[in-house]
């Protein structure tokens, strides 16, 4: 039974409008006008769904990209009698998020239908404030930064999500639930961290992984991927193959531990490969004695090592032996990280991870160039608006002028929301007894890990070192793991261990609710895999090491 005066109490701020309210049984499909399919999620249990949206959004011509009536929201209800008392909300998709939440005929999101459903506690989702679509949506008509949706998607959107949903569990169980825990993964991931950043009041405990800081940076460093290839090969991508021989080629040499190869490499920060030293991997044209039709020319072999460096301001790479990128150090000419040695180049290109591909050509991030630029002729032709279509016009810039979008973005970060959502002062979420996990995979295709690192070193040094931080906030690093992947690198068999689904939330509640926190962990490869493996994870800045004994064994590895 739904209160009668639910619609009236979530209205009252003026801001709030009910687009609908509609229970859904067990094994019914999760829609409303959609057809369903053959892979339309069901209802795990019985369940009472509230959508609503939060405004003021931002008014404009109808079909603008920017033209949106708030921040939508899917508040997904277990029957009273099922209820645990907690509330457990979900972080967006990825990149610049957006789903179908505002709409009364479409389900946004079913994830947090299936963990109300699947956990008995409350859930909900949120659409960020606008609708799936390219950067398009940031710009209003007249070419203006659309700042509410700005600031909609940087942080207020989750902010109002955990009020709404603490209002309607109140309103309509007649009690308020005993803890709230929110879960996100890349931008989903910045969200959470954002949320201890600034609403310290929102969550007793939030599960953050693989985030999308310093939004800006990372996602500019990523059209550089791309721009080497235009500058260095005249926009000829290299094939899978060749994508395939040089990562497999530095895994071989960087992925021994107790005499076996292991598939992934399990100490970055060690590995130094160089493809334009290696014959087995170069033309013979180019001195190598590589004779196949996927050898690297010695020109594809320093993009290559310029991919895994990372973004320079002049396209420069150096000596993987002198550095390796793999630090978390910006000096020079270095704006900001690469790859990965061994991680999957054909996924961080041309998979689609998130909300589009890393590939500059695809998806979003070229976008952001045009946003930064105020350029709309940067994007690509899928970014259509008002005061200009994108034209892929990012294809021709320098390295000079992609270093200096960088720098635009890096300064206007106050004009899109504070999206670096950076701040490492952690101490009004700590001094509210908040809690808060997080991990992030060695070979992330989309997210370079070493942005994490260095934000966590910047926590540490604020907050006085590892003993004062790790009592509220703990950092775990996944060798081989990928960005949602969850392999990460460009060997099928590599098999890394991974952390098991719920794993974490499990973790996170017996840390908030019966103060056991969570040291060492031990993650093992899924049943289904053909290697079983474990391995022992730790918070950083502990560091993993292998003991002796059998290497897919979690007892060979002692933590230092």
């Amino acid at each position: 039974m739904i209160p009668a005066h639910l619609k009236t109490d979530i209205e009252a701020d003026g801001l709030t409008h009910v687009l609908l309210v509609r229970e859904f049984h067990k094994g019914e499909p999760l829609v409303i006008s959609e057809p369903a399919s053959a892979h339309t999620a069901v209802a795990p249990s019985d369940l009472c769904l509230i959508k609503l949206v939060v405004g003021p959004g931002n008014p404009g011509p109808v079909g603008a990209p920017s033209t949106s009536p708030g921040i939508g929201i899917e508040v997904w209800l277990p029957r009273p009698a099922a209820w645990n008392g907690r509330i457990h909300n979900i972080g967006g998709l990825g990149g610049f998020d957006g789903g179908q939440h505002s709409s009364p005929d479409a389900i946004g999101w079913p994830y947090a239908a299936l963990t109300a459903g699947g956990e008995s506690a409350v859930s909900a989702s949120t659409d960020s404030g606008h609708v799936p679509t390219n950067g398009a949506w940031a710009i209003n008509p007249d070419g203006s930064p659309a700042r509410q949706l700005w600031e909609d998607y940087a942080h207020r959107a989750m902010h109002v999500m955990a009020e709404k949903t603490k209002q309607i569990a109140r309103a309509y169980y007649g009690k308020p639930a005993h803890h709230a825990y929110y879960e996100g993964v890349s931008t989903g991931g910045r969200h959470g961290y954002r949320l201890a950043q600034q609403y310290p009041g929102d969550y007793d405990g939030i599960i953050a992984s693989l985030p999308a800081l310093n939004w800006a940076q990372w996602v500019t460093a990523d059209v550089y991927r791309s721009l080497v290839v235009e500058r260095e090969l005249s926009g000829r991508y290299l094939t899978k193959a060749q994508m395939d021989l040089v990562s497999n080629a530095a895994i071989a040499a960087c992925d021994t531990v107790g005499g076996q190869h292991m598939g992934y490499v399990t100490d970055n920060l060690a590995c130094t490969y160089d493809p334009t030293k290696d014959p087995a991997v170069l033309h013979v044209e180019d001195g190598g004695t590589n004779t196949s039709p996927d050898a690297l020319s010695l020109s594809q072999a320093r993009v290559v090592n310029q991919m895994w460096y990372g973004m320079t301001s002049d396209g420069s790479a150096p000596d993987p032996h002198r550095d390796n990128g793999a630090g978390t150090a910006l000096a020079g000419p270095h704006k900001w990280y690469g790859l990965m040695r061994g991680t999957s180049l054909y996924q961080a290109y041309f998979a689609n991870i998130g909300y589009g591909s890393s590939n500059a050509h695809e998806g979003y991030v070229a976008d952001q160039v045009a946003l930064e630029l105020a350029n709309p002729r940067l994007a690509n032709p899928t970014f259509r608006n008002a005061s200009g279509n994108g034209e892929g016009g990012w294809t021709a810039l320098t390295y000079q002028e992609l270093s200096h979008a960088f720098d635009r973005g890096t300064e206007l970060d106050s004009t899109f929301g504070g999206l670096a959502s950076d701040d490492p002062d952690l101490s009004a979420f700590k001094a509210r007894g908040g809690k808060f996990l997080s991990w992030h995979g060695w070979n992330d295709e989309a997210i370079p890990v070493q942005g994490t690192i260095r934000y966590y070193d910047r926590v540490l040094e604020k907050m006085g070192g590892a003993q004062n931080v790790h009592d509220f906030f703990r950092l775990y690093l996944l060798p081989g793991v990928g960005h949602m992947s969850p392999n990460g690198t460009s060997n099928p068999d590599a098999h890394p261990p991974l952390v098991a689904p719920g794993q974490f939330y499990a973790l996170m509640v017996d840390w908030v609710e019966n103060g056991k926190a969570p040291d060492s962990i031990v993650i093992e490869t899924p049943p289904e895999s053909p290697v079983r493996r474990s391995a022992p994870i730790a918070p950083y800045p502990q560091q993993v090491r292998y003991v002796s004994g059998d290497p897919n064994e979690a007892s060979s590895y002692a933590v230092q």
